[in-house]
């Protein structure tokens, strides 16, 4: 799997992050739907992540926990 890098400003402070594309996309799905920026939602991760925790990481677990979620309430309808 390829990792796609992106640049955003995180806290006043440029920074790049390397995801698979698969993690991207249910970063920017859950962007949009709740009609926040990629870097303000980057950073919400980044503010509750545990500091030795890499972002990276941080960013992955979240996105899988999304997904987790999603398909908890679709499987209780």
């Amino acid at each position: 799997m390829a990792l796609l890098k992106r640049s955003l400003s995180l806290h006043g402070h440029r920074t790049s992050l390397a995801l698979e594309t698969e993690f991207w996309d249910v970063v920017d799905a859950h962007a949009h739907a709740e009609n926040k920026s990629l870097a303000g939602l980057i950073a919400e991760i980044d503010d509750n992540r545990d500091p030795e925790d890499p972002l990276s990481s941080a960013v992955r677990v979240w996105a899988l926990k999304r997904v987790q979620k999603e398909a908890e309430q679709l499987s209780k309808v």
